[in-house]
């Protein structure tokens, strides 16, 4: 059996250059992520797809995606039908619980059959499980669900079951909750000043209610009542205690992309941090050769009780889909539950 080391890689372009095709055979990437650059046309894709599966050498190599809908949608028409940003679908939820949840369930289930069936992807990063907060920046807006708990729960815990009914990995984003950053952390740190019974309160819940999915993302936030030095993703107190202890996440953790500028310092050793951290995975993103290369060189092999999380999350793409049937049946009906906001 082949084994990977502990971290998931970008690529730069349409297809893998030869140092690439070499550096990832000898650096053993878990998984590999696409974002737009990596987006053509739908045969590049799919070949795109199955080069980085068969240069993963496992049985099953995860390719991840965020595909949300709205503002974050790397495949886009005519590839990929529009999705909604999920605000709409907490929308049609605060009209009626029942069409809100269906819709939430038919956001994953498209989005399966989109990705996995049409292209060969087999890891999307939904649902995003942030609470909404009065005066945050637009990072999160309109990415969230709702503004309370409960209602993200209701509605990120269908979505992910829709996904995992197409037989696609959901990731759960971003722990312990990024609804109230003031800026946007791809460009600096945000700082999160509010008490923990706030957290506990609102920002918790989602990924409370959802301890048990298969896999989740760190935040790139500092949290000043838990850990006052540390930003989530690099804080021993932050994941064992919280993300671990108090929510009790027991699944696959990575983090969010290690390249974003909220974090400062060398990004090997930001990714030797956040695995020592707790961490499972450090994710970089942006296809970089000399920053891959640095933590390629910092993060360990995946072994012990990570592998064994990281296993138990590939079993849901190993299950496939459990629930088969029409995506333009599915299709039709997402759109005219949505219809009722107009």
């Amino acid at each position: 059996m082949t084994t990977s080391k502990s971290w998931i890689a970008g690529c730069s372009g349409w297809s893998l250059t030869p140092d690439e095709r070499a550096f990832f055979r000898d650096e053993r990437p878990w998984g590999f992520i696409l974002f737009g650059r990596n987006i053509g046309e739908a045969a590049q894709v799919r070949d795109l797809v199955a080069e980085l599966m068969e240069i993963g050498g496992r049985d099953t190599v995860p390719v991840l995606i965020d595909q949300e809908g709205g503002r974050v949608q790397r495949l886009r028409p005519p590839l990929s039908p529009r999705m909604p940003p999920s605000a709409e679908i907490g929308r049609v939820f605060a009209v009626s619980r029942e069409d809100g949840l269906r819709a939430a369930w038919l956001q994953g289930r498209l989005l399966a059959a989109e990705l996995l069936g049409g292209f060969g992807i087999n890891v999307d990063c939904i649902p995003c499980l942030d609470v909404l907060q009065p005066g945050a920046h637009t990072v999160i807006g309109d990415r969230s669900y709702a503004n309370d708990g409960a209602s993200v729960a209701a509605l990120g815990g269908a979505a992910a079951a829709g996904l995992a009914a197409g037989g696609m990995l959901p990731v759960m984003k971003h722990l312990p909750g990024h609804g109230r950053s003031e800026v946007d952390s791809h460009l600096e740190l945000p700082r999160v000043s509010a008490p923990l019974e706030a957290l506990r309160r609102d920002d918790f819940i989602p990924f409370q209610a959802h301890r048990d999915l298969p896999a989740g993302m760190t935040a790139h936030l500092l949290f000043e009542a838990i850990d006052p030095d540390r930003p989530a993703t690099l804080s021993p107190t932050v994941i064992g205690d919280i993300i671990r202890g108090e929510i009790g996440f027991g699944g696959l953790l990575m983090t969010d992309d290690m390249s974003m500028k909220a974090l400062q310092g060398d990004i090997g050793d930001l990714a030797a941090r956040a695995i020592d951290a707790g961490c499972d995975l450090a994710l970089h993103c942006n296809g970089d050769m000399a920053e891959m290369r640095s933590i390629a060189a910092m993060v360990p092999e995946l072994t012990g009780s990570a592998l064994r999380r990281a296993e138990r999350a590939l079993d849901v793409i190993r299950a496939g889909p459990t629930e088969t049937g029409d995506a333009s049946v599915w299709r039709a009906e997402f759109d005219q539950l949505l219809s009722r906001l107009a």
